[in-house]
């Protein structure tokens, strides 16, 4: 059996990670990180796992931890990591983060996106990114995998294809996202209590959301022949627990300004084959009830031929394949695991 420790077990994105990993046949978690809900029984803090888990969330010494496993999953904020991970616990173990510390190849990124300095520039170096279906053989070979953020899941998926086709030109794309409320963490912050979320929507982040970074990042690094890229990125907040919606707007590029609503699902449904988390809805656009509690992506493209433009959607379920769902297939590609072993559930409904 792999040896797991999950830190930030009291979250929502931990608390996903033992969900989802209580299905998993090869795996045993051995430690229950917690800080401030450290000495706290988890089914005090969560309910959900009365009968299933009896353990107490502890604090975490990283080093013994690292030489006690054989992985850690972080789901801990973003900086911790930054700060305390060192080569010599990746050396003894493999890190999977769910935080942004090691997502940015360049590190003057994170003081312009993050506000910090970030203090461990040579590990950005050597971390893989864990988008999975894209960075396989990284993923692979890595003893550090930063996991995406949700946004950046959602919308490389939702616009990549046509990016790499050539159809879309680089410098008119518009990405509206909707995220529900969980995004934001479990926690008391005003803006996400339920008297200022509940029948309201708002936009937050313009102009400098902190993912726009990674969105940028992946379209020229998937894209393989495109050097920079500046995206309008406008996020909104929406009174739902889970869930992200993406709309995407690009022109059309003067080469395929003719091209044909078929010609785009040919692209897409090429994208996808050998993707199963991937779906291309043909005929339909995304919901997010549909792919609410599962690791699934489903993504379209409709052809706004009067107006020589592309719209492209996607639905993905934040904590799920926006977070701890794309951890544990980061986990299962790295230990050579079958990828979709714990991942393959329905979507709940309704």
């Amino acid at each position: 059996m792999l040896k797991v420790a999950v830190l930030g077990v009291g979250g929502y994105g931990g608390s996903e990670i033992l969900r989802i990993l209580h299905g998993h046949k090869d795996v045993s978690i051995t430690h229950f990180g917690a800080n401030t809900q450290a000495g706290v029984n988890l089914k005090q803090s969560l309910g959900q796992f009365r009968d299933i888990y009896d353990n107490v969330m502890e604090k975490s010494d990283l080093s013994q931890i690292a030489k006690d496993n054989d992985c850690i999953i972080a789901a801990t904020p973003h900086e911790f990591l930054a700060r305390t991970l060192t080569k010599e616990i990746i050396n003894d173990c493999v890190v999977i983060d769910l935080s942004a510390d090691f997502r940015l190849k360049n590190p003057k990124k994170y003081e312009e996106y993050y506000h910090f300095t970030h203090p461990s520039p040579d590990l950005l170096q050597i971390s893989a990114y864990g988008l999975c279906e894209l960075n396989k053989e990284s993923i692979k070979n890595s003893n550090l995998i930063a996991n995406p953020g949700c946004y950046p899941t959602c919308s490389t998926f939702s616009v990549l294809p046509l990016l790499m086709a050539g159809v879309i030109d680089n410098s008119s794309i518009i990405i509206d996202a909707k995220s529900g409320v969980s995004g934001a963490g479990r926690n008391t912050k005003l803006d996400s209590s339920f008297c200022e979320v509940h029948e309201n929507i708002k936009a937050y982040g313009l102009l400098n959301h902190r993912h726009i970074a990674e969105i940028e990042q992946n379209l020229c690094s998937f894209s393989n022949n495109i050097n920079e890229i500046n995206i309008t990125f406008t996020p909104h907040l929406i009174p739902m627990n889970r869930g992200i919606l993406i709309t995407a707007y690009a022109n059309l590029s003067s080469k395929y300004s003719y091209i044909t609503q078929a010609d785009i699902d040919s692209i897409y449904e090429e994208f996808c084959a050998d993707k199963y988390f991937i779906r291309y809805l043909r005929d339909s656009a995304p919901e997010t009830r549909w792919v609410r509690g599962s690791n699934f992506v489903d993504i379209s493209a409709r052809l706004d031929a009067r107006n020589k433009r592309v719209i492209m959607m996607g639905a993905i379920d934040n904590l799920v394949k926006g977070a701890s769902g794309a951890a544990i297939q980061n986990l299962n590609i790295r230990f050579g695991f079958r990828e979709q072993q714990s991942l393959d559930e329905i979507a709940i409904f309704p």
